[in-house]
């Protein structure tokens, strides 16, 4: 319904700029109304007049009648517009009615978010990419999307061969979780590798055998993958998000599906040779993509080129959750299946999110875990809910805990655009005052209670 208030919003604002030469509407968020016009100021330069009288104008040039706009306001230089009755009346009916899709069988969309590596447990970083991920399919599919979500599993990296080199010298940890026991002998193994560079050649060794498809190499890959990953989806179960499909890289590998995409950039491509290493040069991006190490080990990106290629075929669309660290990645992607003839992903870029501490890193072993994270916002909701309901039994109040505590994490991940940095406070997030994930299920629970006291004929204080 918001979509047909705001596409009135701009056939009605067209109308009244007849008179004037602009480029934009310049429609923008507004905590004063539902939707404002910052038009004005643009106007203003260019035809050397005061924004708030162009505003007025503006308005005044309104037609006389809406349908779902209630009114228009020149309020200074900005020109706001409200929702009417019949808009309420309409969204209320959709609600009413299950939000079903009015469109069905809108195509098939697969949505790659998390893929994180299968070294160790996810952080908070990685929680974003997850939420966001989630809660695109979910709209997706309520849109009337066949949504498809895939956990893309680096098991090929330099990392993971670091983990599998460590696991074959130290036992994991039999007391956590599989994420959290790779983890450790990951960040040991990485230090005895700084310690003694000698080893090194042992994990390259590794990554050379495991894409050769060497059956003994392979086993000790997938069993310290399968045992980070049951911690993984332990994990994101907490946060009430699943995929739909795993993906291994090594398959592509294997499969033969990375060789041939090199063989046809080396063909399509501006491809040159540095040493026994492959460089292709991409219009408009000055560094070079490196789609073939010296020593004939493929890259993330060319795996990623025959994953993306693979995908292609089983959808309509591609969406990939992307941190900002990706954002050259993405890019590079673009060009090349470009040059592949296969039709680029839709990216979503987020920026990274910190706690008020610090940032985050799993390499040195200085990291916060999702699961402490978890953890640490169950228990500060619990606080709450003992402060406000101490009525409650010691079943309901960690149950409740647990929605409250979850609902602030997930709703504070997505409240703001992806492209802005999070800094994440337990205080804020969990702040029924504020207009947060408390606050709304809080009016979620009061209007369901509403709703029960009507339907049995009651009345009842409902006051906070």
């Amino acid at each position: 319904m918001f979509l047909e208030f705001k596409a009135e919003v701009e056939k009605v604002l067209k109308q009244a700029l007849a008179s004037y030469e602009y480029k934009d509407l310049e429609l923008v968020e507004s905590d004063h109304a539902d939707l404002a016009s910052t038009v004005a100021f643009s106007l203003a330069r260019s035809y050397k007049r005061a924004p708030k009288e162009i505003a007025e104008d503006i308005v005044n040039h309104l037609p006389a009648e809406f349908t779902l706009i209630s009114h228009a306001v020149a309020t200074g230089p900005y020109i706001n517009f409200y929702v009417s009755e019949f808009f309420l009346h309409k969204t209320l009916q959709q609600i009413k009615e299950g939000l079903e899709p009015t469109e069905k069988n809108r195509g098939k969309i697969i949505i790659e978010h998390t893929s994180a590596n299968a070294d160790g447990p996810l952080h908070i970083g990685h929680l974003r990419n997850a939420i966001i991920g989630d809660v695109l399919a979910r709209v997706l599919k309520r849109a009337g999307f066949d949504v498809e979500t895939q956990y893309y599993v680096n098991d090929l990296g330099r990392q993971i061969a670091v983990a599998v080199w460590g696991a074959g010298r130290m036992a994991f940890a039999t007391d956590k979780k599989g994420d959290h026991a790779v983890a450790d002998v990951y960040i040991a193994a990485n230090r005895e590798l700084e310690e003694h560079s000698e080893y090194i050649n042992a994990v390259e060794e590794l990554m050379r055998k495991y894409e050769a498809g060497d059956d003994a190499t392979v086993r000790r890959y997938e069993a310290v993958v399968t045992k980070c990953l049951t911690g993984v989806k332990e994990t994101l179960k907490r946060l009430n998000i699943k995929h739909d499909l795993f993906v291994l890289e090594g398959e592509f590998v294997r499969s033969g599906a990375v060789d041939a995409v090199v063989n046809e950039l080396m063909q399509k491509g501006d491809v040159k040779l540095d040493g026994t290493a492959l460089l292709l040069q991409l219009e408009g991006i000055e560094k070079e993509l490196v789609i073939k190490r010296s020593d004939g080990t493929s890259l993330y990106t060319t795996r990623d080129l025959a994953y993306h290629r693979w995908k292609s075929n089983r959808c309509d669309r591609m969406i990939d959750v992307f941190g900002k660290d990706h954002e050259l990645v993405s890019q590079q992607l673009t060009k090349a299946l470009a040059l592949l003839s296969v039709k680029a992903p839709e990216f979503v870029i987020f920026a990274f999110v910190s706690l008020p501490s610090g940032s985050l890193s799993t390499r040195a072993g200085r990291y916060i875990s999702a699961d402490e994270l978890i953890a640490k916002i169950e228990e500060r909701a619990y606080e709450e809910v003992e402060k406000r309901r101490d009525d409650l039994d010691e079943v309901k109040k960690p149950e409740i805990a647990r929605m409250v505590g979850i609902g602030a994490l997930r709703y504070d991940m997505v409240k703001v655009s992806p492209d802005k940095h999070i800094v994440f406070d337990f205080d804020d997030a969990l702040d029924i005052e504020k207009k947060g994930a408390p606050f709304v299920q809080y009016s979620h629970a009061r209007a369901c209670s509403i709703l029960r006291a009507a339907a049995a004929g009651k009345r009842r204080s409902y006051r906070r």
